[in-house]
């Protein structure tokens, strides 16, 4: 059977108050705007409540919160009906176990410890015993219960509830003595950074490891998968398989499962970082994607003027890769002992050997090395380490051999480690507390650079063309730190550092935050959000300076310091002089940030790969990191909006231009293919070429206008392309051939899409 690829997806967020009877409803609009396939969030039995899904329970069913077997079939029978086809999120990596009862297998290891018959579902270590669960707080008042009509009975702390193991207590037993006999021990939350016994994902203890490296356990885990496949589901899309023991094992067995589905992986790649060359996938989920089309619409000219108003008002001298070991050997040494414990257990005989796993995992530049297809990454991070460290040398020249044996356990949780590390300490710390320039501060982005210059976006997508041309492209997705219009207007301030700093300075000298840099952050996403309601502005400011841990955290929070940033927030909205130079900026930086959010949007639209829309994107979005990013869609409106596109629309503030850019550029993607086979630079003359970002697909050839501040000030100078052929812009109707000007392509929108006549 020939593979199956869509023209393009569409990111749903299924959960209880988004049903898979609503993503059927929605079938039709999907197939009006050109969409190719539905793309749905993970579906299986996830934690109740849980709006997301990658905290799955029962990997055996459904989430019946989510609709179900019987909302499954109704989305099968919608999709085939509108000729859309299904791809599905999986999670191989972890289960969540925060309610343990709602876990079966958990709930069993829990009643029977290493006895279980679901003993080898999970990464636990048995060689220490009782399994330790950080639950407790600072009254740990527990309470046993009789349940049931056979003699089962449950340990109770507040909502948490555990099974007691068969024998181990009556009625009337004092609660602590019970606790005591049972296969694990609740402890205090605080110790699940240092005494856990179970693999996490990153450092979240409510997610606990799952062997999938086992055959039986793979089986058992995917047969619903599988059931996904057999019901006509074409695509998979693999969440963090840097998590696992053998990724491209684990990938290979997937492939063997689903032999013509299109399968993509959520790997982020640093910058010239390949996928291994082995593994059976057709891509990625797309976050490179998003940092070469973000940073072809900024002005990576003045990096330099960035760089100098970063340093004066923040007063940080550091590079972002200081931050980045910073936040990292944060990360190993407060957030992930636990897991350098255990690797280092394994080897007794090394001295230091916790410490020299712990700065390995510090130095790799990389999420990990994939040894033995893959060793040049770790030969070169051991170097690292030792050139930091000399006094590890000893220890690292030991531990190197086994690093390299693709069948010892060290190498396969050094390379668990690092991705753990990397997650944690890049995207989750440094990147909240290095601002000078936010915009690039994304998973998969590089903020060491400001912008991407033209032609290295073109070498970008000539080896994407090579390489993976069906994997998927992106702008937005359930894990972006900030949606892709508030990025397009951020981009805006690269082109104007004086007119931003005027407001930056006035932000950091008047908001009351006493550390500046964060400040200095904080004034970033207020120009790139704008006036947003306010709540959403609250929230976003609290996770942004947990997130930094500098000055506050989850754990631990600082009262008095975030009750001095929740008043910066307020004071942007209520003190005059600071809201009028808010409002001045914004309304500066929206025409222009709705050209860039055009023109990134036909790009990635067009460009090789398959291209996802997230849900809602297809008009203006102004969308903060999650849980802001998984608010409901208002999709009455957007039907509205669709059914009343009769021509191209005006580009103002309803989104209608987005929507039709959007709708034109799927609906060629699906009903055109054989136009977007290729890639080739459409080479343009004249004086301001640098403003033009220009492509051929083989047949359908896409101009986007990039830095349009300052195109304004001098306009095309006479820019002209060569067009191969006779070509009809999709977005306009009017029809182009020849040498043709610029300008007369592109005075009624900023993009255009010429579709070989």
């Amino acid at each position: 059977m020939t593979r199956t690829v869509p023209s393009s997806t569409y990111r749903l967020q299924i959960n209880a108050t988004f049903t898979l009877d609503d993503a059927a409803a929605l079938t039709g609009y999907l197939r009006e705007l050109g969409v190719g396939a539905v793309y749905c969030s993970p579906l299986l039995r996830s934690t109740s409540g849980s709006d997301h899904g990658y905290d799955t329970v029962d990997p055996t069913e459904l989430d019946p919160a989510r609709g179900g077997d019987q909302g499954w079939r109704h989305l099968v029978d919608a999709a085939r009906e509108q000729g859309l086809d299904l791809v599905v999120d999986i999670v191989p990596n972890h289960l969540g176990v925060e309610k343990a009862e709602e876990n079966p297998a958990w709930w069993d290891v829990l009643t029977y410890g290493r006895e279980s018959a679901y003993a080898s579902w999970f990464d636990i270590d048995w060689s220490r015993t009782p399994l330790l669960l950080p639950v407790l707080g600072p009254d740990p008042v527990l309470e046993v219960v009789a349940v049931g009509t056979e003699g089962a009975g449950e340990l109770r702390y507040y909502e948490h509830r555990f099974p007691l193991a068969p024998g181990s207590w009556s009625p009337g037993d004092d609660p602590d003595e019970v606790h005591e006999r049972q296969h694990y021990r609740l402890v205090s939350f605080r110790r699940g950074n240092t005494d856990l016994g179970y693999r996490r994902f990153f450092a979240v203890t409510t997610l606990a490891g799952v062997r999938v490296e086992d055959p039986e356990v793979f089986a058992a885990t995917h047969a619903r998968i599988r059931g996904l496949v057999e019901d006509g589901t074409v695509g998979l899309r693999v969440d963090h398989p840097d998590g696992l023991a053998d990724p491209g094992a684990y990938l290979t067995r997937l492939r063997e499962l689903a032999p013509d589905a299109w399968i993509t992986v959520e790997k982020i790649l640093e910058p010239g970082e390949q996928l291994p060359a082995s593994w059976p996938v057709d891509g990625t989920t797309g976050y490179d994607a998003m940092f070469e089309v973000g940073g072809v619409f900024t002005d990576d000219s003045t990096e330099g003027e960035l760089t100098a108003l970063y340093r004066r008002l923040t007063g940080d001298e550091e590079e972002v890769a200081d931050h980045i070991e910073t936040g990292k050997q944060m990360v190993v040494d407060e957030l992930l002992p636990a897991e350098v414990r255990r690797m280092a257990a394994l080897a007794p005989d090394v001295p230091d050997a916790g410490r020299a796993l712990a700065e390995l995992a510090v130095a790799f530049d990389v999420y990990r090395s994939y040894v033995p297809e893959v060793t040049d990454t770790l030969d070169r991070t051991l170097e690292t380490t030792r050139q930091r460290h000399p006094d590890l040398a000893p220890a690292l020249d030991r531990l190197a051999p086994r690093l390299h044996d693709a069948d010892d356990e060290l190498a396969v949780r050094m390379q668990q480690l690092s991705g753990a590390t990397m997650a944690k300490g890049v995207e989750d710390t440094a990147f909240y507390r290095y601002s000078r320039f936010v915009a690039a501060n994304e998973v998969g982005g590089d903020p060491a650079h400001v912008g991407l210059g033209v032609e290295d976006f073109h070498i970008a997508q000539r080896e994407r063309a090579q390489r993976h041309p069906v994997s998927m492209t992106g702008l937005s997705t359930h894990d972006t730190k900030r949606g892709e219009d508030v990025r397009a207007r951020m981009a805006v301030l690269s082109e104007v550092p004086q007119r931003w700093a005027g407001f930056a300075e006035l932000f950091v000298r008047t908001s009351g935050v006493p550390d500046p840099g964060t400040a200095y952050f904080l004034a970033q996403n207020l120009a790139g959000v704008g006036p947003v309601e306010r709540e959403r502005a609250h929230a976003y400011a609290e996770k942004a300076v947990r997130e930094a841990a500098l000055h506050t955290g989850y754990v631990d929070p600082d009262e008095a310091y975030e009750a001095a940033v929740h008043a910066a927030v307020d004071r942007a909205y209520d003190d005059p002089a600071l809201r009028s130079a808010w409002d001045e900026l914004v309304a500066y930086l929206t025409p222009h940030g709705w050209s860039n959010a055009l023109g990134q949007k036909l790009v990635q639209l067009t460009m090789p790969g398959v291209p996802d829309v997230y849900q809602g994107t297809e008009v203006w979005e102004d969308s903060l990191v999650d849980p802001d990013n998984r608010r409901p869609v208002d999709f009455a409106q957007h039907r509205d909006l669709l059914a009343g596109l009769d021509g191209p629309p005006p580009v103002d503030a309803t989104g209608r231009a987005k929507l039709w850019v959007t709708r034109q550029a799927l609906l060629a993607r699906r009903d055109r293919p054989e136009l977007f086979t290729g890639y080739a630079t459409v080479p343009a003359d004249g004086r301001h070429t640098n403003h033009l970002v220009a492509f051929d697909r083989g047949g359908a050839i896409t101009l986007a206008t990039r830095l349009s501040v300052g195109l304004a000030g001098h306009g095309w100078g006479g820019a002209t392309v060569d067009l191969p052929w006779a070509s009809v812009d999709t977005l306009t109707g009017r029809t182009f051939a020849g040498r043709v000007e610029v300008e007369d392509v592109l005075d009624r929108y900023p993009v255009a899409l010429l579709l070989r006549d």
